[in-house]
């Protein structure tokens, strides 16, 4: 049992750091997830619930990031909340035409929606380019919080090893 906790914690935590960079995936979730399965192969005995507690908040955090990253490059162009809903719209959509789909969604989504409300192809094309921003920002911030959330858990198993 334990060799199966361990293979699914590194499997769990690298399909994590991908997702993190790959938006279809969960990331943050299945790095906490490959983490928690680490500290249950050890029957939790290096890593308790205390530092499992600051990586679930730290888990929480990064998906809170992630919510507010887009919407927050697209309020700086001053785009409006049409823009908003159409990057939101843009990303659901585009997860079904795989990684382009990914990467192109929220931007046309965004563009649109601030078409339809402005009808300024410019202030719409800056719609756009603030939502890949905020997309940018996010997934460097969540990759910050991700290697965080190992480096800690590293640190707890050894302190306690």
């Amino acid at each position: 049992m334990t060799t199966l906790l361990w293979i699914l914690a590194v499997l769990f935590v690298l399909v994590g750091l991908a997702g993190i960079v790959l938006p279809a995936l969960p990331g943050i979730i299945l790095v906490f997830l490959g983490l928690l399965f680490a500290a249950w192969a050890d029957d939790f005995d290096r890593v308790g619930w205390f530092t499992l507690s600051i990586l679930g908040v730290l888990t929480v955090l990064a998906m809170a990031v992630d919510l507010l990253a887009t919407s927050r490059g697209v309020k700086r162009v001053g785009a409006s909340s049409w823009a908003i809903a159409g990057s939101m719209i843009g990303t659901v959509v585009g997860l079904f035409f795989g990684f382009i789909g990914i990467v192109i969604g929220p931007f046309a989504g965004a563009v649109a929606g601030e078409y339809y409300a402005r009808r300024d192809m410019v202030q719409a094309g800056r719609a756009g380019l603030g939502t890949w921003a905020g997309i940018i920002l996010g997934t460097a911030v969540k990759l910050s919080l991700a290697f965080s959330m190992i480096g800690l858990f590293i640190i707890a198993y050894i302190l306690n090893g």
